[in-house]
């Protein structure tokens, strides 16, 4: 599916100024997940920031042990709006 067509057919918008929303935001989440801070989309779901500690892990062609560092990553937790139009 491409969301900035179906954002444009959706509504009133041309493509351009569908990208330009569907852009934007984009960038507002990017930039709420950056500073840590934790994006609620109400009925949809919400996106958090989160740390996995350093670990340690094997190469799978040679099996030599090998550290992890410690890395963030996003979590997506789906909403009961989301959970129940899905099924």
């Amino acid at each position: 599916m491409d969301l900035i067509a179906a954002v444009a057919d959706g509504t009133d918008l041309t493509r351009a100024k569908a990208g330009e929303v569907v852009d934007a935001v984009f960038n507002a989440i990017t930039g709420a997940l950056k500073g840590k801070e934790e994006v609620r989309l109400v009925g949809f779901g919400t996106f958090a920031a989160a740390t996995r500690k350093a670990s340690t892990g094997r190469n799978p062609r040679t099996g030599e042990e090998m550290a992890i560092p410690e890395s963030t990553t996003v979590r997506f937790k789906a909403g009961k709006g989301l959970k129940d139009a899905v099924g």
